[in-house]
Protein backbone atom coordinates (compact mmCIF):
# COMPACT_ATOMS: atom_id res chain seq x y z
CA UNK A 1 0.00 0.00 0.00
CA UNK A 2 0.96 3.76 -0.75
CA UNK A 3 0.62 6.37 1.52
CA UNK A 4 -2.72 7.58 -0.12
CA UNK A 5 -4.04 4.14 0.95
CA UNK A 6 -2.42 4.17 4.16
CA UNK A 7 -4.35 7.50 5.13
CA UNK A 8 -7.30 6.24 3.70
CA UNK A 9 -7.50 2.70 5.82
CA UNK A 10 -6.54 4.90 9.02
CA UNK A 11 -9.19 7.81 8.27
CA UNK A 12 -11.84 5.08 8.31
CA UNK A 13 -10.64 3.15 10.78
CA UNK A 14 -11.05 6.01 12.95
CA UNK A 15 -14.16 7.02 11.88
CA UNK A 16 -15.54 3.30 12.42
CA UNK A 17 -13.74 3.55 16.26
CA UNK A 18 -11.10 0.66 15.11
CA UNK A 19 -8.03 2.98 15.60
CA UNK A 20 -6.96 3.96 18.75
CA UNK A 21 -4.64 7.37 18.73
CA UNK A 22 -1.58 6.66 20.49
CA UNK A 23 0.07 10.27 21.41
CA UNK A 24 3.02 11.10 22.26
CA UNK A 25 5.61 14.63 23.02
CA UNK A 26 5.83 15.10 18.90
CA UNK A 27 2.38 16.18 18.95
CA UNK A 28 3.45 18.99 20.00
CA UNK A 29 5.18 20.45 16.89
CA UNK A 30 1.66 20.91 15.44
CA UNK A 31 0.90 23.80 18.27
CA UNK A 32 1.21 27.19 16.66
CA UNK A 33 3.03 27.66 20.23
CA UNK A 34 5.27 24.87 19.71
CA UNK A 35 8.50 26.05 21.38
CA UNK A 36 6.65 27.28 24.77
CA UNK A 37 7.11 23.43 26.10
CA UNK A 38 9.26 20.81 26.36
CA UNK A 39 8.61 18.60 23.41
CA UNK A 40 10.58 15.38 24.21
CA UNK A 41 12.57 13.83 27.16
CA UNK A 42 15.66 15.90 26.50
CA UNK A 43 14.11 18.89 26.21
CA UNK A 44 12.04 18.12 29.35
CA UNK A 45 15.57 17.04 30.96
CA UNK A 46 16.73 20.02 29.94
CA UNK A 47 14.34 22.29 31.53
CA UNK A 48 14.78 20.51 34.59
CA UNK A 49 18.22 21.25 34.76
CA UNK A 50 18.23 24.48 33.93
CA UNK A 51 16.06 25.07 37.02
CA UNK A 52 18.27 22.79 39.44
CA UNK A 53 21.75 22.18 38.81
CA UNK A 54 22.06 18.20 38.72
CA UNK A 55 25.25 15.95 37.96
CA UNK A 56 26.47 15.27 35.03
CA UNK A 57 25.51 11.81 35.00
CA UNK A 58 21.79 12.96 35.32
CA UNK A 59 21.91 15.23 32.95
CA UNK A 60 20.01 14.94 30.02
CA UNK A 61 18.14 12.13 31.39
CA UNK A 62 14.79 12.76 32.66
CA UNK A 63 14.21 10.21 35.30
CA UNK A 64 17.80 10.57 36.80
CA UNK A 65 17.31 14.22 36.96
CA UNK A 66 14.06 14.60 37.91
CA UNK A 67 15.16 11.73 40.68
CA UNK A 68 17.94 13.97 41.69
CA UNK A 69 15.42 16.96 42.30
CA UNK A 70 13.14 14.75 44.37
CA UNK A 71 15.80 13.64 46.43
CA UNK A 72 17.64 16.33 47.60
CA UNK A 73 15.09 19.25 46.89
CA UNK A 74 12.06 17.51 47.42
CA UNK A 75 8.74 15.94 45.47
CA UNK A 76 7.06 19.56 45.50
CA UNK A 77 9.86 21.23 44.19
CA UNK A 78 9.83 18.64 41.00
CA UNK A 79 6.07 18.76 40.68
CA UNK A 80 6.40 22.73 40.70
CA UNK A 81 9.27 22.36 38.10
CA UNK A 82 7.00 20.42 35.82
CA UNK A 83 3.64 23.25 36.59
CA UNK A 84 5.99 25.54 35.34
CA UNK A 85 7.03 23.61 32.30
CA UNK A 86 3.77 22.60 31.05
CA UNK A 87 1.84 26.29 32.16
CA UNK A 88 2.16 28.10 28.66
CA UNK A 89 -1.38 28.12 27.05
CA UNK A 90 -0.97 26.21 23.73
CA UNK A 91 -3.56 25.89 20.94
CA UNK A 92 -4.80 22.67 20.14
CA UNK A 93 -3.89 21.87 16.39
CA UNK A 94 -6.29 21.09 13.47
CA UNK A 95 -5.18 17.36 14.11
CA UNK A 96 -6.15 17.17 17.42
CA UNK A 97 -9.43 18.83 17.34
CA UNK A 98 -10.25 16.18 14.20
CA UNK A 99 -9.41 13.00 16.64
CA UNK A 100 -11.26 15.02 19.69
CA UNK A 101 -14.46 15.26 17.46
CA UNK A 102 -14.13 11.76 16.12
CA UNK A 103 -17.73 10.42 18.08
CA UNK A 104 -16.98 6.33 17.63
CA UNK A 105 -13.42 6.68 19.05
CA UNK A 106 -13.60 5.09 22.75
CA UNK A 107 -10.23 5.67 23.69
CA UNK A 108 -7.35 8.26 23.03
CA UNK A 109 -3.71 7.37 24.94
CA UNK A 110 -1.49 10.29 25.74
CA UNK A 111 1.82 9.49 26.57
CA UNK A 112 2.74 13.41 27.78
CA UNK A 113 1.95 16.07 30.49
CA UNK A 114 0.36 19.08 28.40
CA UNK A 115 -3.06 19.73 28.06
CA UNK A 116 -3.69 20.54 24.65
CA UNK A 117 -6.39 17.67 23.82
CA UNK A 118 -8.20 18.26 27.19
CA UNK A 119 -8.19 21.58 25.45
CA UNK A 120 -9.65 20.15 22.03
CA UNK A 121 -12.27 18.25 23.99
CA UNK A 122 -13.78 21.21 25.70
CA UNK A 123 -17.41 21.07 25.35
CA UNK A 124 -17.88 17.50 24.86
CA UNK A 125 -19.95 15.93 27.40
CA UNK A 126 -19.58 12.31 27.23
CA UNK A 127 -15.36 12.31 28.28
CA UNK A 128 -13.82 11.16 31.38
CA UNK A 129 -10.38 11.42 32.03
CA UNK A 130 -7.83 9.04 33.37
CA UNK A 131 -4.36 9.56 34.74
CA UNK A 132 -1.80 7.72 36.21
CA UNK A 133 -0.34 8.56 39.62
CA UNK A 134 3.14 8.68 41.27
CA UNK A 135 3.40 6.10 44.18
CA UNK A 136 5.25 8.63 46.54
CA UNK A 137 2.21 10.69 46.31
CA UNK A 138 -0.75 8.38 46.07
CA UNK A 139 0.78 5.04 47.10
CA UNK A 140 -1.09 1.87 46.33
CA UNK A 141 -3.10 3.89 43.81
CA UNK A 142 -2.11 3.74 40.08
CA UNK A 143 -4.81 5.93 38.27
CA UNK A 144 -7.13 8.51 38.99
CA UNK A 145 -10.55 8.86 37.23
CA UNK A 146 -12.06 12.19 36.80
CA UNK A 147 -13.95 14.46 34.58
CA UNK A 148 -12.47 16.76 32.01
CA UNK A 149 -12.84 19.94 34.58
CA UNK A 150 -10.78 17.67 37.29
CA UNK A 151 -13.99 17.00 39.68
CA UNK A 152 -13.85 13.31 41.14
CA UNK A 153 -15.24 10.29 39.00
CA UNK A 154 -15.90 6.74 40.02
CA UNK A 155 -13.77 4.82 37.82
CA UNK A 156 -16.59 2.51 37.25
CA UNK A 157 -18.84 5.67 35.82
CA UNK A 158 -16.61 5.69 32.70
CA UNK A 159 -17.56 2.85 31.04
CA UNK A 160 -20.95 4.93 30.44
CA UNK A 161 -18.32 7.39 28.68
CA UNK A 162 -18.42 7.66 24.85
CA UNK A 163 -14.42 8.51 25.13
CA UNK A 164 -11.91 8.07 27.72
CA UNK A 165 -8.38 9.77 27.23
CA UNK A 166 -5.94 7.72 29.20
CA UNK A 167 -2.64 9.68 30.29
CA UNK A 168 -0.92 7.22 31.76
CA UNK A 169 2.22 9.43 32.55
CA UNK A 170 -0.39 12.18 34.14
CA UNK A 171 -0.45 15.20 33.02
CA UNK A 172 -0.21 19.16 33.99
CA UNK A 173 -4.02 19.30 34.71
CA UNK A 174 -6.86 19.32 35.68
CA UNK A 175 -5.02 17.65 38.97
CA UNK A 176 -0.87 18.23 38.24
CA UNK A 177 -0.36 14.16 37.95
CA UNK A 178 3.14 13.73 36.78
CA UNK A 179 5.03 10.12 36.46
CA UNK A 180 8.87 11.18 35.39
CA UNK A 181 11.40 10.46 38.39
CA UNK A 182 13.12 6.95 38.00
CA UNK A 183 11.37 5.99 40.96
CA UNK A 184 7.78 5.95 39.70
CA UNK A 185 8.85 4.65 36.37
CA UNK A 186 10.48 2.04 38.30
CA UNK A 187 7.13 1.71 40.03
CA UNK A 188 4.99 1.75 37.46
CA UNK A 189 7.44 -1.14 35.15
CA UNK A 190 7.55 -3.73 38.08
CA UNK A 191 4.14 -4.40 37.76
CA UNK A 192 3.15 -3.29 34.55
CA UNK A 193 3.95 -6.79 32.75
CA UNK A 194 1.17 -8.37 34.50
CA UNK A 195 -1.41 -5.21 33.96
CA UNK A 196 -2.06 -3.78 37.30
CA UNK A 197 -1.09 -0.29 36.38
CA UNK A 198 -3.38 -0.17 33.57
CA UNK A 199 -7.27 0.83 34.20
CA UNK A 200 -9.32 -2.29 33.42
CA UNK A 201 -11.43 0.00 30.99
CA UNK A 202 -8.13 0.71 29.35
CA UNK A 203 -7.48 -3.05 29.29
CA UNK A 204 -11.32 -3.49 27.54
CA UNK A 205 -11.56 -0.68 25.07
CA UNK A 206 -7.83 -1.52 23.49
CA UNK A 207 -9.23 -5.03 22.38
CA UNK A 208 -9.57 -6.53 19.16
CA UNK A 209 -8.31 -2.52 18.17
CA UNK A 210 -5.43 -1.07 16.12
CA UNK A 211 -2.64 1.64 17.60
CA UNK A 212 -1.92 4.90 15.75
CA UNK A 213 0.93 6.24 17.16
CA UNK A 214 1.58 10.17 16.55
CA UNK A 215 4.60 12.29 17.56
CA UNK A 216 5.69 8.71 19.40
CA UNK A 217 9.55 7.67 19.16
CA UNK A 218 10.38 4.13 20.71
CA UNK A 219 14.21 5.18 21.62
CA UNK A 220 14.41 4.69 25.31
CA UNK A 221 13.16 1.46 26.76
CA UNK A 222 10.43 2.63 28.96
CA UNK A 223 8.85 4.33 25.76
CA UNK A 224 9.45 0.85 24.09
CA UNK A 225 7.99 -1.11 27.29
CA UNK A 226 4.73 0.87 28.08
CA UNK A 227 3.84 1.10 24.32
CA UNK A 228 4.19 -2.81 24.43
CA UNK A 229 2.10 -3.03 27.22
CA UNK A 230 -0.69 -0.51 26.95
CA UNK A 231 -1.26 -2.45 23.36
CA UNK A 232 -1.22 -6.21 24.39
CA UNK A 233 -3.94 -8.35 23.57
CA UNK A 234 -5.37 -5.90 20.54
CA UNK A 235 -5.36 -6.15 17.25
CA UNK A 236 -2.09 -7.13 15.05
CA UNK A 237 -1.46 -4.31 13.14
CA UNK A 238 -0.72 -0.46 14.14
CA UNK A 239 0.59 2.15 12.43
CA UNK A 240 3.14 5.03 13.15
CA UNK A 241 3.90 8.46 11.70
CA UNK A 242 7.65 8.24 12.27
CA UNK A 243 9.61 10.52 9.26
CA UNK A 244 13.11 9.92 10.73
CA UNK A 245 15.17 6.60 9.70
CA UNK A 246 14.35 4.77 12.94
CA UNK A 247 17.01 3.32 15.15
CA UNK A 248 17.86 -0.36 15.80
CA UNK A 249 15.99 -0.46 18.76
CA UNK A 250 13.06 1.39 17.34
CA UNK A 251 12.94 -0.81 13.51
CA UNK A 252 13.55 -4.09 16.03
CA UNK A 253 10.41 -2.70 18.16
CA UNK A 254 8.30 -1.71 15.13
CA UNK A 255 8.80 -5.24 13.31
CA UNK A 256 8.00 -7.08 16.64
CA UNK A 257 4.58 -5.52 16.78
CA UNK A 258 2.99 -5.49 13.61
CA UNK A 259 3.81 -1.36 13.19
CA UNK A 260 3.52 -0.22 9.77
CA UNK A 261 5.77 3.03 9.54
CA UNK A 262 4.45 5.77 7.17
CA UNK A 263 7.28 7.81 6.17
CA UNK A 264 5.57 11.19 6.19
CA UNK A 265 6.44 14.39 8.35
CA UNK A 266 3.87 14.60 11.14
CA UNK A 267 2.81 17.81 9.58
CA UNK A 268 2.25 16.80 6.42
CA UNK A 269 0.59 13.57 7.62
CA UNK A 270 -1.89 15.33 10.04
CA UNK A 271 -3.19 17.98 6.93
CA UNK A 272 -3.56 15.07 4.65
CA UNK A 273 -5.76 12.75 7.53
CA UNK A 274 -7.61 16.02 8.70
CA UNK A 275 -8.69 16.56 5.12
CA UNK A 276 -9.61 13.17 4.64
CA UNK A 277 -11.87 13.43 7.82
CA UNK A 278 -13.10 16.87 7.83
CA UNK A 279 -13.19 19.03 10.92
CA UNK A 280 -15.96 18.69 13.21
CA UNK A 281 -17.08 21.56 15.35
CA UNK A 282 -15.28 24.82 15.89
CA UNK A 283 -12.00 25.62 16.63
CA UNK A 284 -10.46 25.28 20.73
CA UNK A 285 -9.45 27.97 22.53
CA UNK A 286 -5.98 27.96 24.23
CA UNK A 287 -5.68 25.58 27.08
CA UNK A 288 -5.55 28.95 29.14
CA UNK A 289 -8.45 30.21 28.03
CA UNK A 290 -12.01 30.28 30.27
CA UNK A 291 -13.66 27.96 27.90
CA UNK A 292 -10.50 25.63 27.91
CA UNK A 293 -9.88 25.09 31.38
CA UNK A 294 -14.44 24.60 31.61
Amino acid sequence: MNDAQHLEAIAGALRAGRLIPYLGPGMLELCPEAEAVPASLEALAGFLGSKVTVPGRARGNLGASAQYIENFKHRKTLADLMRQAFAPPLTPSPLHRALAALPSVPLIVQLWYDDVLRGALAGREDVGLLQGVSQSEHFGTWFDAMEPDGAPLEVNALAERALVLYQPWGAVAPRQNFLVSDADFVEVLTEIDIQTPIPALVQERRRERSFLFLGCRFTSQTERIVAHQIGKRSADAHYAVLAAEPTRNEARFLAQHGITRIELPLAEFAQRLVARLGEVGAPAQPQGSPSAAA
